[in-house]
């Protein structure tokens, strides 16, 4: 467990590098399939007949804890991480956009996607606990623990294929109602989960090192499948494992209206409901357990037995054979649920050329079900400007985890290359950063 917290504080603080994909591009009035990620109703709004989908990345890293400034500071990034009182929380998200086809017909609109994705989570960690830990300076000193939320660290890759198939509802001169469903065959490769609930206690350190009771029994959950039952913080093991077998659905629904004017749009809105749907991992070496944890006065755990620990299986196992777990029913194969979440935005047209994003996602579930995909609620306003073949925006997104954060993006026919962070970087201590590329070719 202590090279797990400290592994995943270091992860995060490595020149971070959250999480809406592809910000700013995804609202424009060039339509084309990342308007569909967001809204599956504006394929009936393509701009073209036919868009092909070469490749798309993105890379998103959030937390509330690292600025940028912190990284070239002389300070550890554990101890950077655990600071304050408030819990820790943190996000590491990628998103592989890969071959896809989209095509509008008549008043239809029908697209074939495929995605990839990875995830690393630190849900409401307690940083009291990370102190304790991580800090060996301090000689005979007690800390008490006493929180009764659930505490994760959590990782996570699948694939997915998207069927989407969008039509006009009613069209004149001067109103449009599209209405849009996906549907997502998903892939899930791999999963890990470290749930960690009702935790009242103690750490005392010593001369002889830092040991752990509790004053009263905690739930513990431990998850894995797939290549993250080994390791959950080495990139490899996300990436070696995205697509695993066939097994599990989402969708989306969604549903678009533009007010006409001219040759395009003076409003464009859209409301969605994305993610709806869940995964069940299978593989040999899966496992999910929940356990009672009871660490007694008499035989307190020592810290340092998770020194050389880079599993969950190992935490697993430490903690049973030093009789501090009560086994619960255990599940082989396991459900896991997707983040869903509802989108809404308004793209205005200001003057020609101009225009004015507001977008809204929120999430529907909460992020401390052991069961649960996290993903962060996020408000953002986004000021474009389109001359048709070159574009440019900024995007200014409020994220519940990193704060305000001023992004900078630009494309150039089918390439598009932006963040949704890089100017808030420059000019104040962002807690978050990513960056998004890709290519597409529309045409007809």
């Amino acid at each position: 467990m202590k090279k797990i917290i400290l592994t995943a504080g270091l992860l995060i603080g490595l020149n971070t590098v959250a999480q809406e994909h592809y910000s700013g591009i995804s609202t424009s009035n060039r339509v084309g399939i990342l308007n569909a990620n967001i809204n599956p109703a504006e394929l009936a709004n393509l701009s073209k007949k036919f868009e092909v989908n070469i490749y798309g990345f993105s890379f998103n890293v959030a937390n509330n804890k690292i600025g940028f400034s912190d990284i070239s500071s002389d300070a550890d990034f554990e101890t950077l991480i655990f600071q304050g009182n408030s819990p820790v929380n943190a996000r590491i998200d990628a998103e592989i956009n890969g071959p896809g086809l989209a095509i509008r017909w008549q008043k239809w609109g029908f697209a074939v996607t495929t995605k990839a994705h990875a995830k690393f989570d630190m849900v409401n960690v307690d940083p009291t606990i990370g102190n304790a830990i991580t800090n060996d300076n301090i000689i005979l000193n007690t800390t008490t623990l006493n929180y009764p939320g659930n505490q994760r660290l959590s990782g996570t890759s699948y694939g997915e294929v998207g069927l989407s198939a969008a039509r006009t509802l009613f069209e004149n001169d001067h109103h449009k109602f599209s209405a849009g469903v996906t549907l997502k065959i998903l892939f899930p490769g791999s999963y890990s989960n470290f749930g960690l609930s009702n935790l009242n206690g103690t750490v005392t350190e010593n001369a002889t090192g830092a040991y752990l009771t509790t004053s009263s029994p905690a739930t513990l959950n431990i998850a894995y499948s797939g290549n993250l039952a080994e390791s959950f913080t080495n990139f490899d093991d996300y990436s070696k494992s995205i697509f695993g077998g066939l097994n599990g659905f989402a969708g989306d629904i969604g549903f678009n209206y533009q007010w006409k004017k001219g040759k395009g749009y003076k409003l464009n809105a859209g409301l969605a409901i994305r993610n709806i749907g869940s995964m069940t991992f299978k593989d040999d070496n899966n496992a999910s357990t929940n356990y009672v944890l009871n660490i007694p006065q008499s035989n307190p755990l020592d810290l340092s037995l998770f020194e050389n620990v880079n599993s969950l299986s190992d935490v697993e196992n430490i903690l049973r054979e030093n009789g501090y777990l009560t086994e619960m029913p255990q599940e082989k194969d396991f459900k896991v649920k997707l983040p869903t979440v509802l989108s809404t935005y308004a793209d205005f047209r200001i003057v020609p050329k101009l225009y004015v994003t507001a977008f809204l996602q929120q999430k529907v579930n909460e992020d401390s079900g052991n069961d649960q995909i996290t993903v962060p609620n996020i408000l953002s306003i986004t000021p474009r400007v389109n001359l048709g073949f070159f574009e440019t925006y900024v995007p200014v997104s409020f994220n519940e985890i990193s704060g305000t954060n001023i992004g900078l993006g630009f494309r150039l026919g089918g390439f598009y290359l932006g963040t949704s962070s890089l100017v808030s970087a420059l000019v104040s201590d962002s807690k978050q950063g990513d960056i998004y590329t890709g290519f597409r070719w529309a045409f007809l």
